[in-house]
């Protein structure tokens, strides 16, 4: 089995933070992450339920490649959370006001 990759919290780079959420559906997905207290599964987080699922899970890679995503494999799932405390680390309140300005 393919192991994940996951950037250390100093390798998130700001253009790939906003390069990664410039896509509406990336955006609505880590919207929805944020909402929970806990991890959801990729098919729980996606605002789309009628998506494929190689879409889907291309959005999730590229999530988890800019460090916004943390991923880890329960059983046969993918259970994503978003990787908040990180991205304060880097770039204070981002986030936050990102997502607050978001529809």
């Amino acid at each position: 089995m393919a192991q994940l990759f996951h950037p250390s919290r100093e390798d998130i780079t700001l253009a790939g933070v906003l390069a990664a959420l410039a896509d509406p559906m990336r955006l609505r997905i880590v919207k929805s992450l944020m909402q929970q207290n806990d991890c959801m599964s990729c098919t729980e987080a996606a605002p789309c339920p009628g998506m494929a699922k190689s879409t889907l899970s291309n959005h999730f890679r590229i999530l988890r490649e800019a460090g916004l995503i943390q991923t880890s494999k329960k059983g046969v799932e993918h259970r994503n959370v978003v990787r908040e405390a990180d991205l304060n680390a880097r770039f204070p309140k981002l986030l936050k006001t990102i997502l607050g300005y978001a529809e």
